[in-house]
C-alpha cells in the first residue's frame, strides 16, 4: 500500500449490536475498494475479518480487526468491532483509535442494547457519527421506524442523506437527497451504479427528508443558521458545507442506508466517510505531561512522534502484535521510541498494516495512520509511545470492570506452568480479563465480562497455547468463629516402649469482636507448663485454627488462653504439647457455639430507572440488603446494597437478563458476617462427610 499523508487518512470503527451486519459491511467495503477480489461472507466462513477459529465457529465477531482500504485518493482504516457485550473491551480500544464511527443498525431489529452503549461511548469521546441502516432487503425492514427510534432514544439532530427505494424483497436502490437522483446497482455484484430520475411516488418523502437535511446543515454554520431562520433556500454546496461542520463537531448525525449483503449503499457510505469523517490534520489531540495529568499538552500532526497502543494480540507463531494509532509525527522501521508508561526505550522493528490476518509492510506511517508492530514484548495495551525529547502521555483507555468470576484450573495435574504462561499471554491480549490467586481457597480466580467471554478465552488458551483448563464456581472463603466462652482440656499421651510422649493443657477459648483475628495469651502459675513449651502451645493453637475445625475454614476472632496443664520430666516435648493443644481445640470448639462467617460485599448496581424495582426484588432473593437508591443522570438509577459473595458469582448474567443488557454493577469487600444456620449446617455436614470419607 502506498504512502498517505495525514490529510488523506480516515479512521472509522464499525460499531453496533450483534447481528446488525458490521462484518458483512466491512467485507463489502473490502470488495468495493478492490482489497478483496470477492465479497467474503460470515455464514460460509469466507470472511477476511472474522478469521479466528472461534469467530468462524460461532459466526460472530469476537476481536476487533483492521481493514485498510483505498477510496477516492484516501486511505480508510476500517476497524470491525464485536457486537456482543461480553467482548466490548475491543470496542473501547477501537474507539480511542478512530476519528469517527459508523453505527450499523439493522433495518428490521432497529436500535438495540449495544447500539445504545456504543452511542454513549461515541458521545463521551465526542466522535463524529454516521448511522448506516443495514439489511434494507430483510423481512420487516423499516427505514422510517429506525429513524423514529434513533430520535426517541438519542435526541439530537439526524441528517438523512439518502432514502431507500423500496424495502424488504422490493429494495432496489437509493435516492440521494442532495442531488434528488435515484441510484441503482448496474450489475449483479453492485460494483457499478447507474443514475436515474427521482421516482415520482417518492417526491413528498424526499421533500420532508430534505427539511431534516437542511436543519442539520444549519446546525453546523452560524451563517447558514441565520439563512435558515429567514426561510432562505440552501444551495447543494451550502448543504454540504453545513453538514461537514455539523457532523465533524458531533452536532448532527449523518444517516445512510443500504444492504451490505447485496452491496447496495456501500459505495455511498465510503463517499460519506471520506467527505465527512475528519482526518488527523483536522484534529487536535489532548494528552498530559508524564507524571502530571493536570498539565495538559496538545498534539497536532506536525508535532514529534506520539502514538497510543489500543490493542494487543498474542500469536503463538508471529508473537506479540501491538496496534498503534499515530497521533503526531511519523513512524519508520528501526526507529527508537520512548514508552512513557514503562519509562523505557523501545526499538521499532517492522511497521505493518493488516487486512484481517494478512500482514503488509509499510516504509513509513504518518500521523493519523493505524499500524501494527510485532515483538514489542514490553509494550501493553494503553501504553503511550513517543519521542522522548517531546514526551506526552495519553489518558488510559476506559474498560468495563470484569465482574463475572470462575475458578480456573488445569484439566490435568502437572500443567500448572503451562496454564500460568497462557494466562499471562491472554491477560496481555485482553484488558477485560483478570486473574487473581485466592490464598485462602488456594484457587486461581478468572474474571471476565460474561460466560461467553471466559468460555471463548479458555478455548483460545487451548487452541493457541495448548493449555487445557476447566472452569467452575469458586469456593467461598468462609471463616469460622465461636460465640461462647469455654474451658477445655487437651492431652496427648503415648507410651510404646522407651521414651514416651506427654503433653497436657487446659485452654480457655473466648470469642473476640469481628475483625479481631486470633490472639494467644498465657496465665500459667507455678510452672505447671514449663516456659520452654509455651511457644509450642501457641504454635499448635495457631496451626489448628488456621486449618479450621468444623468446616475446614480458618478460625478467626478467637482468643486462646493457656491457664493450666502438666508435663513429664522425660516424656514431654514440643510435639507433644502441639498435639495436646490440637486435641483441646478439636474437642472444645464444637462446644463453644461455633458459627460460619461469610464475606459480604458492598454493591452498586446501575440500571435504567424502570428496572430498579426488579433489581431490588432479585437482591432480596439473594440474601441481599438494599441500602438505598439514587438517580445518577440520563435515566440511570444506582441501587446500593450489601450481599454475600456466595450469591454473586453469576450476578452479571442475572442482571443482564433482568435489564435486557442495560445494567452494570461494581462490588467491593465490606465485612464478614454470620452464615444463616440452615446454609451453615449444609456446609458443615458436607465437610464432615468428606472428612470421614478421607479418614476411612
Amino acid at each position: 500500500m502506498k504512502e498517505y499523508k495525514s490529510e488523506f487518512l480516515r479512521n472509522v470503527a464499525l460499531v453496533s449490536h450483534g447481528g446488525a451486519g458490521k462484518t458483512s459491511l466491512a467485507e463489502a467495503v473490502l470488495f468495493n475498494t478492490g482489497a478483496n477480489s470477492r465479497q467474503g461472507r460470515v455464514d460460509d466462513g469466507s470472511s477476511l475479518m472474522d478469521y479466528e477459529d472461534e469467530e468462524k465457529k460461532r459466526k460472530m465477531t469476537i476481536s476487533a480487526s483492521l481493514a485498510p482500504v483505498e477510496w477516492n485518493d484516501c486511505k480508510v482504516n476500517v476497524i470491525d468491532t464485536p457486537g456482543f457485550s461480553d467482548f466490548i473491551g475491543d470496542v473501547c480500544g477501537a474507539m480511542r483509535a478512530v476519528d469517527g464511527v459508523v453505527i450499523t443498525v439493522c433495518a428490521a431489529s432497529g436500535v438495540e442494547v449495544m447500539t445504545e452503549k456504543v452511542w454513549q461511548m461515541a458521545e463521551e469521546l465526542n466522535l463524529p457519527k454516521i448511522v448506516f441502516i443495514n439489511k434494507m432487503d430483510r423481512e420487516n425492514a423499516d427505514f422510517n421506524k429506525c429513524m423514529d427510534q434513533l430520535k426517541a432514544k438519542f435526541g439530537g439532530v439526524f441528517a438523512p442523506v439518502v432514502l431507500p427505494i423500496g424495502s424488504e424483497s422490493s429494495f432496489k436502490g437509493l435516492v440521494d437527497l442532495i442531488d434528488k437522483k435515484a441510484y441503482f446497482p448496474a450489475n449483479a455484484q453492485g460494483t457499478q451504479i447507474t443514475a436515474g430520475p427521482l421516482p415520482a411516488e417518492m417526491a413528498d418523502d424526499v421533500e420532508l427528508a430534505r427539511v431534516m437535511l437542511v436543519e442539520a446543515a444549519a446546525e453546523g454554520d452560524d451563517e447558514l443558521m441565520l439563512k435558515y431562520l429567514e426561510g432562505e433556500e440552501f444551495t447543494d454546496a451550502e448543504i454540504h458545507r453545513g453538514l461537514l461542520a455539523a457532523v465533524r463537531a458531533a452536532k448532527a448525525t449523518l444517516v445512510l442506508c443500504g444492504s451490505a449483503s447485496k452491496n447496495i449503499g456501500v459505495r455511498t457510505l465510503l463517499d460519506a466517510i471520506v467527505k465527512y469523517i475528519p482526518s488527523s490534520a483536522d484534529r487536535i489531540i489532548s494528552g498530559f505531561k508524564p507524571g502530571n495529568d493536570d498539565a495538559m499538552i496538545e498534539r497536532t500532526v506536525k508535532d514529534p512522534f506520539s502514538a497510543l497502543v489500543f490493542k494487543t494480540t498474542a500469536d503463538p507463531h508471529i508473537g506479540r502484535l501491538s496496534y498503534l494509532r499515530i497521533f503526531s509525527g511519523t513512524l519508520k522501521p528501526d526507529m527508537q521510541v520512548y514508552n512513557v508508561s514503562k519509562e523505557k526505550m523501545e526499538k521499532i522493528g517492522a511497521v505493518n498494516t493488516l487486512i484481517g490476518k494478512k500482514i503488509e509492510p509499510l516504509t513509513v506511517a504518518h500521523a493519523g495512520d493505524i499500524v501494527v508492530i510485532p515483538k514489542l514484548n514490553d509494550v501493553c495495551t494503553g501504553n503511550t509511545l513517543c519521542d522522548k525529547a517531546a514526551a506526552v502521555q495519553f489518558s488510559a483507555i476506559k474498560y468495563p470492570k470484569p465482574m463475572f468470576m470462575r475458578a480456573i484450573e488445569p484439566r490435568k495435574k502437572g500443567d500448572e506452568d503451562k496454564i500460568g504462561a497462557a494466562l499471562t499471554r491472554i491477560r496481555d491480549e485482553d484488558p477485560t480479563f483478570k486473574t487473581q490467586k485466592n490464598i485462602e481457597t488456594n484457587q486461581t480466580i478468572a474474571y471476565g465480562l460474561g460466560e461467553q467471554h471466559l468460555a471463548m478465552l479458555t478455548n483460545k488458551m487451548l487452541a493457541k497455547f495448548g493449555a487445557d483448563v476447566v472452569l467452575h464456581d469458586p469456593r467461598v472463603a468462609f471463616r469460622e468463629t465461636i460465640r461462647q466462652k469455654i474451658q477445655v482440656e487437651g492431652k496427648h499421651k503415648k507410651q510404646s516402649g522407651g521414651r514416651g510422649q506427654y503433653g497436657h493443657v487446659w485452654l480457655r477459648l473466648e470469642p473476640l469482636p469481628l475483625g479481631a483475628g486470633v490472639e494467644f495469651d498465657k496465665e500459667i502459675f507455678g510452672g505447671s507448663v514449663p516456659v520452654n513449651y509455651i511457644p509450642a502451645v501457641e504454635k499448635g493453637a495457631r496451626k489448628k485454627l488456621a486449618e479450621g475445625i468444623i468446616a475446614g475454614y480458618p478460625m478467626v476472632d478467637i482468643k486462646v488462653v493457656l491457664y493450666d496443664g502438666s508435663y513429664h520430666d522425660v516424656d514431654s516435648s514440643e510435639l507433644a504439647f502441639i498435639l495436646a493443644t490440637s486435641n483441646a481445640l478439636k474437642k472444645g470448639v464444637p462446644l463453644a457455639r461455633p458459627v460460619l462467617l461469610e464475606p459480604v460485599h458492598d454493591i452498586e448496581i446501575y440500571v435504567p430507572e424502570r428496572f430498579a424495582g426488579d433489581v431490588m426484588g432479585d437482591l432480596s432473593s439473594k440474601r441481599g440488603r438494599p441500602m438505598g437508591m439514587e438517580a445518577v443522570g440520563n435515566g440511570i438509577t444506582c441501587v446500593k446494597a450489601q450481599a454475600p459473595l456466595a450469591e454473586m458469582f453469576r450476578y452479571s448474567i442475572d442482571l443482564r437478563s433482568m435489564t435486557q443488557g442495560r445494567g452494570w454493577f461494581d462490588m467491593n469487600f465490606a465485612h464478614y458476617e454470620e452464615v444463616p444456620h440452615a446454609i451453615a449446617d449444609q456446609i458443615i455436614a458436607e465437610y464432615q462427610k468428606h472428612l470421614h470419607h478421607d479418614e476411612e
